[in-house]
């Protein structure tokens, strides 16, 4: 039984098979669910019809994308700001604007987290940062909203929110609520003096494919921003997914800020700044994480993304524990939580 014999009453799948049906150029029975994802956005694969297949080659991506809910013309827009950039995205097919649905060509089935090993990582690692570089070095002002002070603290508000508040049942005192915010100021006040560039907002192993020329390929883009230098950096290599060495993600990290450097982007001159710069907007993104997922579980029904808190919250711990102005952190997560302190480096 095919997808759309199997749900009869999935209005918008309905809609998108018969958008589908117009274009002529799938066989629209072969829809099938592609990916799961965090947002109200779905993702189906469908074979191309064998005299398309030259042009298209064997299989497309449909994307479903709810207007009110979903940045269409954003995705069209970075899209071609990426294509331009020479980094490898989805090629778009057709639209339907109106309607939110969008037919692209395929990036296969591999993502960078199912076939990351420590023998492959470097030099994947390499190629994901190359074409970061690509679409950071074509960056001006006045192209994409800016990923500003408001945004960033409105993100880390999901924090006492959701992690706090709904998934640990905690309410804060009236001290330890100023003392999160002076927290969060001290990471505001370090991101918002970064350098700005585009930003992709969620480029990890989950939105990196592995493709067969240019690798990696890249999805998930439609959100992106203008903002902090480092923070596709630190979405890369302290992923929530997948987690590693630190002796590797500075390793990374320099090599990334070397060749950053020799190109004339405008990361931190001082290595330890820089690297300084990289942890604030980790823990910036890391926070906000905590409370992104907890609310995926809580308000969305999406419990998978709690096995991924105890990685998120080890970043947490260690960056915060490494730094006087965040060090508060760790001492309101202990209380919090009911555990004991760990000891991080000093740089």
């Amino acid at each position: 039984m095919s997808l759309l014999q199997n749900l009869t009453s999935d209005t918008r799948l309905e809609l998108l098979a018969s958008w589908l049906r117009g274009l002529n150029v799938v066989d629209v029975d072969s829809i099938r669910p592609a990916s799961a994802d965090a947002s109200f956005r779905r993702y189906f694969r469908v074979n191309v019809l064998s005299e398309q297949q030259a042009a298209l080659g064997l299989t497309l991506i449909v994307m479903d994308a709810p207007p009110e809910r979903e940045n269409v013309l954003g995705f069209v827009k970075v899209d071609e700001m990426l294509t331009h950039a020479g980094v490898t995205v989805p090629r778009i097919v057709a639209t339907d604007y109106e309607a939110g649905f969008m037919l692209l060509s395929d990036l296969g089935n591999t993502t960078y987290l199912a076939a990351l090993t420590h023998d492959n990582a470097s030099t994947m690692y390499a190629e994901a940062l190359e074409a970061l570089v690509k679409f950071q070095i074509t960056s001006r002002p006045d192209v994409l909203p800016e990923y500003d002070r408001a945004f960033l603290q409105r993100e880390m508000s999901l924090f006492p929110e959701w992690y706090i508040g709904q998934h640990l049942k905690a309410t804060l005192t009236d001290q330890q609520s100023a003392e999160l915010q002076a927290v969060f100021d001290a990471i505001l006040a370090n991101v918002t003096a970064q350098a700005q560039v585009f930003v992709h907002r969620d480029f990890h192993s989950r939105n990196l494919m592995v493709v067969d020329a240019n690798n990696p390929g890249v999805l998930d883009f439609q959100d992106a921003l203008y903002g902090p230098m480092t923070y596709d950096l630190a979405s890369l290599l302290r992923d929530a997914y997948v987690q590693w060495d630190e002796e590797l993600v500075l390793d990374w990290a320099i090599r990334y800020w070397q060749h950053a450097r020799s190109l004339g982007l405008p990361v931190n001159q001082d290595i330890d700044a820089f690297y300084k710069d990289f942890e604030y907007m980790g823990l910036q993104r890391h926070l906000k994480i905590l409370g992104l997922f907890c609310r995926l579980n809580y308000r969305d029904g999406k419990a998978q993304y709690l096995d991924d808190l105890p990685t998120v919250m080890d970043y947490v711990r260690k960056t915060a524990g490494r730094y006087k102005d965040l060090r508060p952190l760790v001492k309101l997560l202990d209380l919090l939580e009911d555990s004991q302190p760990q000891v991080g480096y000093t740089f």
